[in-house]
């Protein structure tokens, strides 16, 4: 074989298998996004009954958190309240003196550079459980915007680094993008639930976050999980509204719509691997019908092949620590 032609083949092959290699998805650290439940009262660690390992966290415990955290390398936050006082408004989520508010302070003054992403809705909130101001048992889109307008502005004048509205709320991006522009947050970005489902895999959460609804159910503003063309349509309304960053709920039985929507915009998508599918997982692996190690981090991986950038997972810190195991 000619020498040159001989040398440009190597070359070839060389640039085939580094482009196979770097094709492949990894998981890391910074990949995951940890929610975390804060709860009113003091010293309190409390395990969630239905997402075993997760813990309801009082504000003076959470130096223990940011310890954990820290230990974990893993970065990022998000945020849920859960107050003691409930009425028809949600008067607690955007009180500045809130349970999230306070939170936020506390998170800030333990560890200035922990990124904290606070979630915007009013379900944990309200003594009905739907995620906005109700007129004649409906939600009502337009007044429920400036409720979740204070409620976003109250999160970023604590300290929030980012906001994620999960109402689902026609218009609330745009709301929400004007009024944090007008109070001089020009540069904080907003993380769109733009992608949410009418999934059965939040009840978990519900339990966690007593935010259940008293009646009916919220098929009227989140979507039909039969339907993929309105998750395209709704992520570039989002976008075009102010998104910097859109969402795909739940993840692992929705990664044909990360594919897609990774196809079809630029913007970084994020998943939510969602208490049903924790705890799925957490359960099977007690009971000894699967290794949960390996199930957890192939499921969180598929999520980073089809396209996310970010996931919110609860099981941040422990596949962490099995991401750590894996070097060693």
């Amino acid at each position: 074989m000619n020498k040159s032609l001989g040398e440009s083949l190597v070359k070839e092959i060389n640039n085939i298998m580094v482009s196979f290699v770097n094709s492949k998805n990894s998981l890391s650290t910074e990949d995951f996004i940890y929610p975390v439940f804060i709860v009113e009262g003091n010293n309190i660690k409390r395990e969630i009954r239905s997402l075993k390992g997760n813990y309801h966290w009082s504000v003076d415990k959470l130096e223990e958190l940011v310890k954990e955290l820290n230990e974990a390398k893993v970065k990022s936050v998000i945020l849920f309240g859960i107050p003691e006082h409930k009425d028809c408004v949600g008067s607690e989520a955007y009180n500045d003196d809130g349970i999230v508010q306070k939170a936020i302070r506390k998170l800030k003054e333990l560890d200035s550079n922990l990124y904290i992403i606070t979630d915007v809705c009013m379900c944990e909130y309200t003594n009905h459980g739907h995620c906005g101001i109700l007129s004649n048992n409906n939600v009502d889109n337009d007044k429920t915007l400036v409720y979740l307008g204070e409620i976003a502005l109250s999160h970023v004048k604590a300290g929030a680094d980012m906001v994620a509205p999960s109402d689902m709320m026609d218009g609330r991006i745009g709301y929400i993008r004007e009024v944090l522009d007008k109070n001089g947050f020009e540069n904080i970005p907003i993380m769109s639930y733009a992608a949410k489902y009418s999934s059965a895999f939040y009840g978990p959460f519900r339990e966690a976050a007593g935010s259940a609804p008293s009646f009916g159910n919220r098929k009227g503003y989140q979507m039909d999980p039969a339907n993929s063309r309105e998750a395209i349509a709704e992520i570039e309304a989002d976008l075009n509204e102010g998104a910097d960053i859109i969402m795909v709920k739940p993840a692992m039985s929705y990664l044909d719509i990360v594919k897609e929507a990774r196809e079809k915009i630029n913007a970084p998508i994020c998943v939510y691997n969602v208490s049903g599918e924790y705890a799925m997982v957490k359960n099977a692996g007690e009971v000894g019908l699967i290794n949960e190690k390996l199930v957890a981090l192939e499921m969180l991986l598929s999520m980073k092949r089809a396209g996310a950038k970010m996931i919110i997972t609860y099981y941040a810190l422990e596949a962490a620590k099995w991401l750590k195991e894996d070097e060693i």
